[in-house]
């Protein structure tokens, strides 16, 4: 068994060099939230509507979360008779990580995937689907859950929420200019033109740094949950099997059944199909899957393992 540092309330370990840049990326949205504060400010106490409905429609979003994402998925909660391996996987990471245990709900589909959400601990579901349950050993399935774990003991639900708000607020902040406000006071006022073109200039642009920010801490999240799990477990290979049979099968997926879990895809474990690094995976939300291969190869030498 890998050794761990504890993590919080937990033992999941703590990877500093993604951590230094997931706080990197944070501050990069701080500033963007005090760039739009600035001109929310210049703009006048209309504005404050808009924050009000940015931060309520997030606030919801955070709040049922889990039940969303149950709904979305047509997800049941299971009882420990309904499924006692599923169960006694979980009731042991649980144990190692020193964590409360989450809700286990099982999703009646083909699409091999796991998901995790809720908005704490007390909160928190594990949802697994029939295609992965068919298809991973009892290993394999171990390193999906303690990576989905993971995403509970560091409360990644809450953090990409928050991250998420600047570019939600640009966006209504846009509509608004559009459709009312300023852009219908043209005649009106010689200055409402080009207030209206700064205000679409900042918002397009937060938007588009928002945007692709939230998407780099995302992808920071999931490399640090297959390190905290991984190691949790002391089987690294084992994720790393579970990481190639789930994106090797997701390909033959219909793409009308994929479209059924694109409602939790930026939570879910499947990961990016792309192999090699490239301009698309700036909008990606998963890692591509063989630099996630390649940290868990790693992480398999310096626990000594081959």
């Amino acid at each position: 068994m890998a050794p761990v540092v504890r993590s919080g309330r937990t033992r999941y370990a703590n990877d500093r060099g993604l951590t230094s840049r997931m706080v990197g990326t944070m501050f990069g949205l701080g500033l963007l939230y005090v760039v739009l504060a600035a001109v929310l400010i210049a703009l006048g106490s209309s504005t404050i509507f808009v924050l009000v409905i940015a931060g309520g429609g997030l606030f919801l979003q955070w709040y049922f979360s889990d039940v969303m994402a149950l709904r979305a998925m047509r997800a049941a909660v299971v009882a420990p008779e309904q499924a006692p391996q599923l169960h006694a996987l979980v009731d042991r990471l649980c144990a190692m990580a020193d964590m409360p245990k989450p809700r286990i709900a099982i999703a009646d589909t083909d699409i091999p995937n796991a998901f995790a959400t809720g908005r704490s601990q007390s909160r928190a579901v594990v949802c697994v689907t029939t295609g992965l349950l068919r298809r991973l050993d009892v290993a394999e399935l171990e390193g999906v859950l303690s990576h989905e774990l993971s995403h509970i003991a560091h409360r990644d639900v809450t953090v990409m929420t928050v991250a998420s708000f600047a570019g939600v607020l640009a966006g209504l902040l846009t509509r608004m200019w559009l459709w009312g406000g300023v852009g219908r006071r043209g005649g009106r006022d010689q200055n409402a033109a080009v207030i209206f073109l700064i205000v679409i200039l900042v918002s397009a642009v937060v938007y588009v740094v928002s945007f692709l920010l939230t998407r780099a801490l995302s992808r920071y999240r999931e490399l640090s949950a297959d390190r905290a799990g991984a190691l949790l477990t002391g089987n690294p290979t084992a994720l790393a099997t579970a990481l190639q049979k789930v994106s090797g099968d997701i390909v033959g997926i219909p793409d009308r059944d994929l479209r059924a879990i694109e409602a939790v895809s930026a939570f879910a474990f499947a990961p990016a199909l792309t192999t090699k690094a490239s301009f698309s995976t700036l909008f990606q939300t998963h890692p591509p899957l063989n630099k996630r291969l390649e940290q868990l190869a790693q992480i398999a030498a310096q626990l000594g393992q081959r």
